[in-house]
């Protein structure tokens, strides 16, 4: 994604930053089992807003430790299904 997405790491790297310091940002997904939110973000390659651009899937293990699982752009994929978040779930579970 890094080289159709230029900024990608630029408009990424604030959602890490709140992350890290225990805000837990957006939507979180039923259905998991597990504390897993969904938080948009604005592409700053295209010319449109949040709704257009990345999101991130994440899940919340402990206060202190975050697994970023999914980072997609919406205009390339509508939408992730419930078995593709528990399958990346399952790889680092293994």
């Amino acid at each position: 994604m890094s080289k159709k997405y230029r900024h990608i790491r630029t408009d990424i790297q604030p959602i890490i930053e709140e992350l890290q310091s225990g805000n837990f940002l957006g939507d979180q997904i039923a259905g998991t089992g597990y504390t897993v939110l969904k938080v948009r973000v604005r592409n700053s390659d295209i010319q449109k807003g949040k709704s257009s651009g990345y999101r991130i899937i994440y899940q919340i293990e402990s206060p202190t430790n975050v697994l970023l699982l999914l980072i997609y752009s919406k205009l390339e994929q509508t939408d992730v299904t419930m078995d593709e978040i528990k399958s990346v779930m399952e790889l680092f579970q293994a």
